[in-house]
Formats: C-alpha cells, sequence, structure tokens
C-alpha cells in the first residue's frame, strides 16, 4: 500500500533538493581545482628498462609526474579539489617529470608499491589500467629499486640553522 506525503514533507524535499542542487552549480565557481596544466618534463629517470617506465606511467604517471592525464570528471567540483589535492601532494613527494631535482620518497617508492599502497586503492576503480597483476608488481618494485640505484634523484639542498 502506498502511504500519501503530506504536502509540507514534499516541498520541504523541493527545497532541499533545489539548495543542494544550487550549492553544486556555485561551487564550480571556485578556482581551485581547475588549474590543469602539466609542466614540461625536465628530466625523467634512466629507466633500468622500458618495462619499468610503462608500468610506473601506467601505475604512478597522473599523480607522480608531469604527464598527468586530466579526465572529464577533474573538472567537477567537489571531485576537482579532491584530485587536484591528490596531484598537487604526489608531484611534490616524488616527481618523475623532475629527476634534475630532490624526489623526497623516491627511495621508498618500490616499498610504497610492495606494501599496496600505490596505487591507491581508490584511484583503482577509475584507473583500471594501473591495477597490476602480481608479476607486473614485482617488476615495477624491481624495477623502481633498480632505476633509483643506478641513476638517484640529486640530494636535497641542507639549509644552515640559526641564520
Amino acid at each position: 500500500m502506498l502511504t500519501k506525503r503530506s504536502p509540507r514533507l514534499t516541498r520541504a524535499l523541493k527545497l532541499g533538493l533545489g539548495i543542494l542542487g544550487l550549492g553544486l552549480v556555485v561551487i564550480q565557481f571556485v578556482p581551485y581545482g581547475h588549474n590543469h596544466t602539466n609542466p614540461p618534463v625536465t628530466r625523467e629517470p634512466r629507466w633500468n628498462s622500458p618495462e619499468t617506465r610503462e608500468l610506473a606511467a601506467r601505475a604512478c604517471f597522473d599523480c607522480h609526474s608531469n604527464q598527468t592525464d586530466w579526465r572529464w570528471y577533474t573538472n567537477v567540483a567537489p571531485i576537482s579539489w579532491y584530485i587536484q589535492h591528490d596531484v598537487d601532494d604526489g608531484r611534490r613527494r616524488l616527481n618523475f617529470s623532475e629527476w634534475d631535482k630532490p624526489q623526497r620518497e623516491a627511495r621508498g617508492a618500490a616499498n610504497e608499491v610492495q606494501r599496496g599502497q600505490m596505487p591507491p586503492a581508490a584511484y583503482l576503480p577509475v584507473h583500471p589500467e594501473a591495477k597490476l597483476t602480481d608479476q607486473e608488481k614485482q617488476i615495477l618494485i624491481d624495477g623502481l629499486r633498480t632505476t633509483v640505484a643506478n641513476d638517484p634523484p640529486p640530494p636535497a639542498q641542507s639549509t644552515p640553522r640559526g641564520r
């Protein structure tokens, strides 16, 4: 048996949905999350093999390089805010496109993949190509270790304290 909604509840529901819809439209004008730039690649590591590079490109480059694939949904707030934050943070920690600069997490990259923390689980449903088989994962881990050992990024410059 269907129950009859009260006109008051129906009006409140319509008003709530209208406010939510208007809010979603208004947040599209927030400037953060729309600056989808890919700065130039200044230097990639000297990869130990083309396969390592291909696996890194599939699983890591969207957040850890200047070769991000900005898909259509990266322009829709609030998703765009989340993705912009992740890309900015990923590039700051490790950027395979700026190997001529210090990369603070280069040595730990293979361990992150080995522990299953990279690529992040939330990334995989919309990027199925980044899901690696166990064999691909091991090739990437070994390749990252060899690449970083054979071609480490420059060390971070230390600054004197107290000046």
